[in-house]
């Protein structure tokens, strides 16, 4: 039993934005009904990766059934309203218009039911010119500027997950939890929305700052920070890298003498400031380098560790899976072969935490001692004929 396990959440999504606010609606309890089309949401598609499903996919559409309805037909309308008039929450990321021009309008929606919480995800938004412009996310991370700010100076790059589209899903759930709050006081529901690129318009604040009020957004910097140093990655013995972030001038000196054992560093005018030693940045790294060269990542890091300056391995996605700090969770795929994923972000005292190892024999000693039980993808349509009786349309009377 979850915090919203008397919401039910009727989920007209596909891709990632939607899918992603709805896994953490139904993590927290809400039954989540997933309306496919017949070929499903086409995100199933992206590719094999989870043990011959789509890893998009099985991240995102765990604990989920699955209905497949093709809602411009009246009898399956029917049958989609039946549903929207007994729900909590409708979201939706369709191509822009695609519901409304259906008879799925918020104006009929908050009509028909009243309490329901509508959420619309969108590219652009659903004011102005570029309303009905389709927006993924590597498209909304260039035009955000996003991209403008990532990679390296001679070499602009996305970002390597979909942040925008995790953005908006994380960005639409928090809206959705404030919106039950509200209506829990007034009995009301309302119209959300949210777009991809309001959400990384906002994360680009700070560089939008810069080249309104500044001197000008800050490029590209690699693994370098731009306003920040020493902030990046040095390199030790094997060309291994370690990065090192120093925020403030206590640290700064604590890594000179008790790290990098230089007071020729510490002593130098161009380093005795921040903004110095990001405008000397070049000659501040190349100093810094020349030490750490002659030294093991192993010692480095020991040394930074006992000086209480930050630091950090250049892991790989594969390095993930043994990291000390990485928590997971079982699942299964929609045929029920078992999985491990990173788990839920929010840690609460009454669950439990603990790496698995990805077999069926680790599964089952977590399933003894998880709260919740293992969760899986649902197949195409796996729903339908039980949600079809629950809401009272049956396959006899739902043809076109």
């Amino acid at each position: 039993m979850g915090a919203l396990s008397n919401i039910l959440v009727v989920a007209i999504e596909q891709a990632v934005a939607a899918p992603l606010c709805t896994s953490r609606l139904a993590d927290a309890g809400a039954r989540v009904i997933k309306v496919e089309r017949a070929e499903g949401d086409f995100a199933r598609g992206y590719d094999t990766a989870a043990k011959g499903e789509s890893s998009y996919f099985a991240w995102l559409n765990q604990g989920k059934e699955s209905v497949c309805l093709d809602f411009k037909k009246a009898t399956e309308a029917k049958l989609l309203w039946q549903i929207i008039e007994k729900a909590d929450v409708l979201i939706q990321n369709l191509a822009p218009g695609a519901l409304e021009r259906a008879g799925f309008s918020p104006d009929m929606l908050l009509k028909r039911n009243p309490s329901l919480i509508i959420c619309n995800i969108s590219g652009y938004g659903d004011r102005g010119n570029l309303a009905q412009k389709r927006a993924y996310d590597l498209l909304v991370q260039a035009e955000s500027g996003l991209i403008s700010v990532s990679g390296d100076k001679n070499a602009p790059g996305r970002i390597g997950v979909s942040i925008c589209d995790v953005g908006a899903g994380v960005s639409a759930y928090a809206a959705i939890l404030e919106a039950i709050i509200s209506r829990s006081q007034t009995g009301v529901g309302e119209s959300i929305s949210i777009s991809l690129f309001d959400v990384a318009a906002e994360w680009m604040t700070v560089p939008y700052m810069h080249a309104e009020y500044g001197a000008g957004a800050p490029v590209p910097a690699g693994l370098c920070h731009p306003s920040i140093a020493p902030y990046g990655a040095f390199e030790c013995e094997q060309s291994k890298l370690v990065l090192i972030s120093v925020q403030n001038e206590r640290e700064w000196q604590r890594l000179c003498t008790d790290v990098l054992n230089s007071d020729a560093l510490l002593n130098n005018a161009l380093f005795n400031s921040n903004n110095q030693r990001v405008e000397n940045r070049s000659a501040l790294e190349q100093e810094i380098n020349a030490i750490t060269r002659q030294l093991s990542a192993n010692e480095l890091q020991q040394r930074l560790q006992n000086a209480s300056i930050a630091f950090g391995a250049i892991n790989s996605a594969a390095d993930l899976s043994s990291h000390p700090a990485l928590r997971k969770k079982s699942a299964l795929t929609a045929d029920g072969k078992p999985m491990c994923l990173p788990a839920h972000p929010v840690v609460r005292a009454t669950s439990i935490a603990k790496s698995v190892p990805d077999t069926q024999e680790g599964m089952n000693a977590q399933a003894e001692l998880d709260v919740d039980a293992i969760k899986r993808t649902p197949s195409v349509g796996q729903h339908t004929a039980a949600i079809r009786a629950e809401f009272s349309v049956t396959d006899e009377n739902s043809s076109s």
